[in-house]
């Protein structure tokens, strides 16, 4: 049984977010965990792939790419990495850019992407019995395989996963045959509210559908969460399956990352306040463990809850605590952070870039987490906070109310947990955080226990291996 994970993105290559890490970790654990997969990554040749990696690949041959009236190079390198085979599209005009996504024509470079992954099986050798497709911009792969080939690709099953609904593929109707190389016998398949939906097409093509948190699966029947698309989600909830995501224990491991000045791990916990210390005083701030350290480690945009703390942030440093904020998003959030840390420089200090390593840093220094989000389909930042010791502040909403119980409520809680997105139930569960760090015997063995957690790839990677059985089972059986 031979599976192809397609996607955008993949760690260590070329990544932005929980997606890539997910491409990286997921087919990695299947592969671990059954010896029955051959299985496969695709993903763009991007721009941002180093040269070390290059290095490792070997070519395996090229062919031009039909898309339209326009016939494009295609290239395909190929690696080995933990048993899973690595194939990358290669074609510079559309991938050798600064950066992934945000382009004029992003809709025209993942159609290339799509049908050269359909169109390169030959080069490749590797004929799967499941396409696995993640996001918009793969959505074209179930759709083309239902709507577009007439041969025996289309007996090749398609599981679709919806990692952010918010990102859907909207473009308008002309695009139909002039990029997207449909016909209209498709227009029906991809029309929604008036363009194109790439979303909404994968959804009703794909054989198996899935999100990446069982709370987050429930949520998109509803209007509140499913940005206009929950009809269609109802529609299909036949085919539907939340799973948890998970993390690499191995990548992200407190006693082994070389990333972090002072390694640690449950039976040293102690020596996590040296990693503190080290960032305050890299950071400016006073050298004070006495005091929680706050992390936000987010995009810095609205669903992800920097409102609430836009409304309350001058009130949350009224607390004796600091605040260090990482990551890029919204202008307006960029400058409201650096005006909070411009106005309190001895408590808060603004970093508006993305840095993994940094990141990590932050993740050991840290004493709590802040994760206000508005929506959150799975969110991996809370499990990487448990695994580093970081305690973990959290909207109950998606793969966060599946992941992190109340302190307060639980005898196995390992966070705090607010049910309203509203500024000040929020600041109330900081409030809740800092009165259990102030007893810090019991906050050390509370650490000590949450650091126990484990959102790990196996219980979830087994869940898709039951899947992907069942589908090919189901195939035979039909």
């Amino acid at each position: 049984m031979s599976l192809l994970f397609v996607t955008p993105e993949a760690m260590p290559f070329a990544a932005t977010g929980g997606l890539g890490i997910v491409s990286g970790s997921l087919p990695k654990a299947i592969m671990q965990l059954s010896k029955v997969f051959e299985v496969g990554v695709i993903l763009p040749l991007h721009g941002m792939v180093s040269e070390s990696a290059r290095q490792e690949m070997e070519f395996l041959g090229q062919k031009e790419i039909q898309l339209a009236w326009r016939s494009q190079y295609c290239g395909v390198f190929k690696m080995t990495r933990d048993n899973v085979h690595y194939y990358f599209i290669d074609n510079e005009y559309y991938f050798k850019r600064d950066g992934l996504y945000g382009f004029y024509d992003d809709g025209e470079r993942f159609a290339f992407f799509c049908k050269a992954v359909i169109e390169t099986f030959d080069i490749t050798g590797f004929y799967p019995t499941i396409l696995h497709a993640n996001d918009w911009q793969t959505a074209l792969i179930p759709i083309y395989l239902k709507r577009k080939y007439y041969d025996d690709r289309r007996l090749i099953q398609t599981v679709f996963t919806i990692h952010n609904i918010e990102y859907q593929g909207k473009f308008g109707m002309e695009a139909l045959y002039d990029v997207f190389d449909l016909g209209e016998e498709a227009r029906a398949t991809v029309e929604f509210d008036g363009c194109i939906n790439l979303m909404k097409g994968a959804i009703e093509c794909c054989d198996k559908l899935t999100t990446v948190s069982p709370g987050y699966a429930q949520e998109l029947k509803y209007a509140y969460f499913a940005n206009g698309l929950e009809n269609i989600i109802r529609n299909n909830a036949y085919k539907m399956i939340g799973i948890l995501n998970g993390i690499d224990l191995e990548v992200y491991n407190p006693l082994r990352d070389e990333a972090i000045p002072v390694q640690y791990s449950r039976q040293s916990i102690r020596r996590k306040a040296e990693n503190k210390q080290i960032l305050q005083k890299s950071l400016d701030l006073p050298q004070r463990d006495e005091i929680p350290l706050i992390a936000i480690i987010s995009r810095l945009v609205a669903h992800k809850g920097m409102e609430l703390i836009e409304r309350v942030g001058e009130e949350l440093l009224q607390n004796d605590i600091q605040l260090v904020v990482l990551g890029k998003g919204d202008k307006r959030f960029e400058n409201y952070f650096h005006w909070l840390a411009f106005q309190y420089p001895h408590k808060a200090s603004a970093l508006t870039t993305y840095d993994d390593a940094l990141a990590r840093r932050i993740y050991a220094a840290a004493d709590m987490l802040l994760m206000p989000s508005k929506s959150e389909p799975c969110g991996l930042s809370q499990m990487i906070g448990l695994r580093y010791g970081t305690v973990p502040i959290v909207m109950k909403v998606g793969g966060l109310g599946d992941t992190i119980r109340d302190v307060d409520y639980h005898e196995d809680g390992n966070g705090f947990v607010f049910d309203h997105f509203n500024a000040h139930d929020m600041l109330f569960a900081v409030q809740r955080a800092i009165e259990h760090y102030n007893h810090r015997e019991q906050w050390n063995g509370f650490i000590q226990r949450i650091m126990g957690t484990e959102y790990g790839w196996k219980q979830s990677a087994r869940k898709y291996i039951a899947m992907y059985k069942k589908m090919k089972d189901d195939r035979v059986i039909a």
